[in-house]
């Protein structure tokens, strides 16, 4: 075992778990991730749910529960995992007092299916932040073009934020402009703008995946030579982003009334084509006030053998713009790649829900109480 984890966590990279369940809850697991492995926040989704409920037995009591009193499948879901989100963040509860609200967070999103309906997504964050009634959660938004004024609505509620599914560069600049209007509107409400925390997910591994497809297609040796560039070109640039709009006179003004940076976190971590390192997304995207969203496996190989060299994004723009414009004049077009990967990003966490639907409503068919 390599101290990687405690490096990393040294370097400013807040180690995330992206997953749940009641099992990790109940088996201490969680706990044990905290005390012994650096995680100090935990994300979920609607994939994860899915598979959560779907395995095993720790939920059936519960369901039992709820079958007997005959809630719709709709509500059985948010009362399991909001359940869920709430007992996690109970146990990471220390982490967020001792990082003065900065980590020791839980995530939990918004019903997917609400993802291009603005109104409905700022109705469903402001229900989940009651139901789960704690002040480590943090409400996930997708970056869809209806998300980005939900974003700005529910911060300046003073609501804390996690805005996933953003994989261009033009939707992050949005994503941190709608940030700054929603701290503008909490600061013209009154709101302590000390206890509102955001952090805005950019999506990594999937950027691999779909422009090594259409590299593989064109076959060329040039086109051979950029596979595995661009996720971490895209994600650096991201951080340079970041860096411009977290120093300009616009954040001062919010920062001298208390306000905190929204942390970039770097989501789908898992490396998927094994030609590549399993510890790439981890280890190349080291900078100071980042987060990591990792898969346990993940966070194991990067426990096990990750290297961790220190800052991996300073210096590295130039060279990650010409990865993408090199991509570019290979007629790879940057613009149709993002906005095929948002529109996948909804339909697979739609999808997703759906599963979940199916699968809680045989539970709670299977676990109600025969007549009589």
């Amino acid at each position: 075992m390599t101290d990687a984890l405690k490096r990393l966590s040294e370097e400013g990279v807040a180690i995330w778990l992206d997953d749940l369940s009641r099992k990790r809850i109940t088996s201490g697991n969680l706990a044990e991730l905290i005390d012994q492995q650096h995680v100090v926040g935990v994300t979920t989704n609607p994939t994860i749910f899915q598979k959560a409920i779907s395995q095993g037995d720790g939920y059936d009591r519960q369901l039992s529960d709820l079958a007997a009193r005959k809630v719709t499948v709709e509500e059985a879901i948010r009362m399991i995992t909001t359940a869920d989100v709430r007992d996690a963040a109970d146990i990471l509860r220390p982490v967020y007092d001792a990082t003065d609200g900065r980590d020791g967070r839980v995530s939990i999103e918004v019903d997917p299916r609400l993802a291009h309906d603005e109104h409905a997504t700022v109705a469903e964050a402001k229900q989940l932040a009651w139901l789960v009634d704690r002040p480590n959660t943090l409400i996930k938004i997708p970056a869809t073009m209806a998300g980005i004024p939900a974003i700005t609505e529910v911060i300046g509620l003073g609501i804390s934020v996690n805005v996933t599914l953003i994989f261009s560069l033009e939707r992050y600049r949005a994503v941190m402009d709608a940030y700054l209007s929603g701290l503008e509107k909490a600061k013209e409400r009154g709101l302590d703008l000390s206890g509102i925390h955001s952090v805005a997910s950019f999506f990594v591994s999937r950027v691999d995946t779909e422009i090594d497809k259409r590299l593989d297609a064109l076959g060329t040796d040039e086109a051979k030579a950029l596979r595995g560039k661009a996720a971490l070109a895209n994600a650096r640039l991201a951080y340079q982003a970041y860096e411009e709009v977290f120093s300009s006179d616009r954040w001062h003004a919010l920062e001298q009334a208390g306000a905190n940076k929204q942390r970039p976190l770097w989501a789908s971590t898992g490396v998927k084509d094994p030609a590549y390192p399993d510890t790439l997304y981890v280890t190349e995207l080291v900078a100071p006030n980042t987060v990591n969203t990792m898969p346990e496996a993940t966070l194991e190989a990067t426990e096990d053998h990750g290297e961790i060299t220190g800052n991996t994004i300073a210096g590295t723009y130039e060279q990650a713009r010409a990865d993408l414009d090199a991509l570019e004049k290979l007629g790879i077009s940057y613009d149709d790649v993002v906005q095929v990967l948002e529109t996948e990003g909804v339909e697979k966490f739609e999808a997703s829900w759906n599963d979940l639907l199916k699968s809680t409503q045989a539970e709670l068919e299977r676990l109600a109480p025969s007549e009589g």
